[in-house]
């Protein structure tokens, strides 16, 4: 009997020590993946799976190397060895959430937009899981369903400027153009000088320039949406003919004179349009001059210059941006 307690207790003790060294060994592979030591990594994570093999931190952290060392697919059975654990929806979600992006890769995109909605059906608060679905959607050419996704991260995160550039370009794509003006300009508000900036600032001088867009070779919008862009076109061709014939001193001074005309005229609509109060309220302030050389900054070059010599004015408006909740 003696001898049979002695066994009970020396398994269960190599068992405690079995798992507590998958732990140690998973924080170790961890550390190795964020200096990019990805086969050391992967030697980790195989030794803390021989201990303990359906640890699901273990083969969550397995995947999301072999993915990172460009060998996503193999990477696809340990995330399904995490998700039948089911240890925390967190967890989950961000398995689904990997496993799209695998899918994603390999250009195997229903599978990629089925992971991620499996995503959210475990982890429905995860922004960053909407926002990887809305990018298939719109590399598909699903751009309502595209649109909808980013509209739903931008309410887990309304400064996350990534989103709020990829509902502008779906909205723009569909032809909804006020939609997508107050998109870039929320876009260039956020993040005002890079390459995507410059970009975005292109994107929105077509639309002011009353710019055509081309149909896309297999993209048929929906009969709503058409309708929808059609509204939206008649409002913006009828205030952007009234500068057809006045004079500006300077291509600034027409940028603002259009979007303030603009965003009065979004904000009237029945439906205002996403951004359109938040914006129209900017514009009837003595901080949008400063805003209108803020977004356009990466193309006209004595804007920047105006800038970095106003800094405290530029200090205000920002400070006024964070107290006045965005629309």
């Amino acid at each position: 009997m003696k001898f049979h307690l002695l066994l009970i207790i020396l398994f269960w003790s190599s068992l405690a020590f079995a798992q507590g060294d998958a732990a140690s060994l998973v924080k170790e592979g961890q550390q190795l993946y964020r200096q990019k030591q990805y086969a050391a990594a992967i030697e980790k994570y195989k030794s803390a799976l021989a201990a303990e093999p359906d640890n699901p931190r273990a083969n969550y952290e397995m995947a999301l190397t072999l993915f990172s060392s460009g060998k996503g697919p193999d990477g696809l059975p340990f995330l399904e060895k995490t998700i039948k654990a089911g240890s925390s929806a967190a967890l989950t979600g961000a398995s689904y959430s990997l496993m799209g992006s695998i899918y994603g890769n390999a250009k195997q995109l229903p599978k990629a937009i089925e992971a991620y909605k499996n995503g959210l059906r475990a982890d429905s608060a995860n922004q960053r899981i909407y926002y990887n679905l809305g990018i298939v959607q719109y590399r598909s050419k699903l751009y309502p369903d595209a649109e909808q996704s980013f509209i739903a991260a931008i309410k887990r995160d309304s400064l996350d400027a990534g989103s709020i550039r990829m509902y502008a370009l779906a909205t723009f794509h569909e032809n909804k153009r006020a939609d997508a003006v107050l998109g870039f300009c929320r876009f260039l508000q956020l993040e005002p000088n890079s390459a995507r900036s410059k970009e975005a600032f292109g994107n929105l001088q077509n639309i002011l320039q009353r710019g055509t867009l081309e149909a896309e070779v297999g993209y048929i919008p929906a009969a709503a949406t058409k309708a929808e862009a059609f509204a939206q076109n008649k409002v913006i061709t009828k205030v952007l003919a009234g500068f057809m014939t006045r004079k500006y001193a300077s291509p600034t001074a027409l940028l603002t004179a259009q979007l303030k005309d603009l965003f009065a005229a979004f904000a009237m609509q029945p439906k205002p349009y996403k951004f359109s109060q938040y914006f129209y309220k900017l514009s009837q302030t003595e901080h949008f001059d400063t805003f209108v050389k803020l977004i356009s900054q990466s193309s006209i070059t004595e804007n920047a210059a105006w800038l970095h010599g106003n800094t405290e004015k530029v200090t205000v408006f920002k400070e006024w941006a964070k107290t006045n909740i965005l629309q």
